[in-house]
């Protein structure tokens, strides 16, 4: 009975111990570096985490709240840290790593619209697959989300490759994505989850570009969230041609396997240079940063309506 006990209390010691140690985790402080900016550095409000990571660094703060350069310190472990709110997800491996490191200081939590939102972002050019612009504009939009409460995971390019050798089909990599974002609305169950593909066709980001935003036909959510997104730019249109009022169903064979297979809504994103003729795509300027901004405002709209509507 005595052993019984003793291994009960162990366990439970040991238990005690892990949770202490998981609760943080060490960065060094470097020339400069005060309470906020390291907070910051790693991705927390400084308002919010301020208490906690003094009462765990008392002995190593001189003065109440200066830091010793070359000193490690700890940082709490935090659900809202940007590093853990904004992940790329290694597609084939399951691994993820932050969207952003030396950003984070640069980036703060400016409102909890987006809480208990989750974005999925698949990014793809077919001719460019190395695409700088696409990159550029989805960890825009990223950012843009992250800021107001949302997670968003970015699919990253890390299909395993087969065995001897082989190429990695285009099923293979809409298979990999399929498993990575079930297993991970699984975990955020009850949670408003969206799949934006953003679709590029050779665009150098130097030029005006075409954009149309398409979803399934037997989706709601899908067609809601893309209409939204739509709308604001048709607001910000750089061409004096009327649009027609077109429902945008995608058609093509990787966007209906997604559609079908996944769990979360899906909408679809596209860009090509632009057309003087097309009166169905929208032109847009080429601005990163404007750019994604309308997509997230338009994200925000559909994720905000829903919100007052339920």
């Amino acid at each position: 009975m005595k052993s019984v006990s003793f291994l009960l209390l162990w366990v439970c010691a040991c238990t005690m111990l892990f949770a202490q140690e998981a609760s943080y985790y060490m960065v060094k402080a470097e020339q400069g570096d005060g309470i906020f900016s390291l907070l910051r550095k790693q991705g927390l409000d400084p308002a919010k985490h301020y208490e906690a990571f003094v009462k765990l660094n008392s002995e190593n703060i001189k003065d109440g709240s200066f830091l010793k350069v070359g000193t490690d310190y700890k940082i709490p472990q935090a659900a809202d840290a940007l590093k853990k709110t904004g992940v790329v997800v290694r597609t084939g491996e399951g691994a993820e790593e932050p969207i952003f490191d030396g950003e984070l200081a640069q980036m703060s939590l400016k409102s909890d619209k987006l809480k208990d939102a989750v974005y999925y972002i698949i990014t793809e050019d077919p001719q460019n697959a190395e695409n700088d612009y696409v990159k550029d504009v989805a960890e825009s939009l990223a950012a843009d989300l992250m800021v107001h409460g949302a997670k968003v995971y970015i699919m990253g390019d890390g299909v395993s490759e087969p065995p001897n050798g082989e190429i990695v089909t285009a099923n293979q990599k809409m298979g990999s994505y399929v498993e990575v974002i079930n297993k991970r609305y699984i975990q955020n169950s009850g949670k408003y989850q969206r799949v934006l593909v953003i679709r590029a066709d050779g665009v150098s980001g130097k030029e005006d570009m075409d954009v149309a935003v398409y979803h399934d036909k037997k989706s709601e959510e899908g067609q809601r969230l893309a209409e939204n997104i739509q709308n604001m730019f048709k607001r910000t249109s750089v061409s004096s041609r009327s649009y027609k009022d077109v429902d945008m169903i995608f058609e093509d064979r990787n966007s209906l396997y997604l559609a079908q297979n996944i769990l979360p809504a899906i909408s679809l994103l596209t860009l090509e240079n632009a057309s003087k003729t097309s009166n169905q795509k929208i032109a847009v300027r080429p601005d990163k940063k404007q750019f994604a901004s309308l997509i997230s405002d338009g994200i925000m709209n559909d994720f905000v309506d829903l919100q007052i509507e339920n």
